[in-house]
């Protein structure tokens, strides 16, 4: 599957900057878009920096045409946004439900998200009821390739230090045989992996990657 043209939202996260990276690297990508709220400090003769706000449709409807791919990180935490649920949403469920709107009116054949382990629009808990919400929305839409990848805990070094992640990540290292596949921690650099792999694969329909398929795409 050609990727002449991709876009990425969410490169500077964690899995982003690790997906900005192989996507550089890769020879049958020639062009990167990086679609971002604020200026984003890149440099790379494939990347284009293209800022505005996500709740401007034109810009970006207009950011995403002419893409193959679409790549989609987005992700914010209470913290952030001070508990406040609506703002919570506006970025976790508005921002990739848009994308792969525009993914659908432009043409773009190929979207790629990363959810979370557990994600359940019936959940009890916020966060996996709201990705699970997400994924839902997504599915319906009829695109020709979408793919969920359902991380556990992330292992990587972030620029932001996370407390309750770099806690879990301590506790969890040692036992991570224990638990059942699916809430292993993984690498971000796996999961970036996977997702390249995925959007350069001949596959159409909804998939779901979780630990093991991504591990797998490595």
């Amino acid at each position: 599957m050609s990727l002449n043209t991709v876009a990425v939202l969410g490169a500077t996260g964690l899995i982003g900057g690790q997906l900005v990276e192989l996507l550089e690297a890769d020879a049958a990508v020639s062009s990167i878009r990086i679609l971002s709220r604020r200026p984003v400090d890149i440099s790379h003769p494939k990347i284009r920096v293209i800022v505005f706000d996500f709740t401007d449709a034109d810009a970006f409807r207009s950011a995403i045409a002419g893409c193959d791919a679409v790549f989609c990180s987005v992700g914010t935490t209470q913290r952030k946004v001070k508990g406040d649920a609506a703002a919570y949403r506006k970025v976790d469920y508005d921002i990739p439900v848009h994308a792969a709107q525009y993914c659908l009116e432009t043409g773009c054949s190929r979207f790629l998200l990363v959810s979370a382990v557990g994600a359940d629009s019936k959940s009890g808990n916020f966060y996996t009821r709201l990705k699970g919400e997400v994924e839902d929305k997504i599915r319906s839409m009829g695109l020709p390739l979408v793919v969920f990848f359902r991380p556990s805990l992330l292992l990587g070094n972030r620029a932001e230090f996370r407390l309750g992640e770099r806690i879990g990540e301590w506790l969890m290292r040692p036992l991570s045989f224990l638990l059942p596949a699916r809430y292993k921690p993984i690498a971000a650099r796996d999961v970036a992996g996977a997702m390249l792999r995925a959007a350069k694969s001949e596959g159409s329909g909804v998939a779901v990657w979780e630990y093991r398929e991504m591990k797998v795409a490595r």
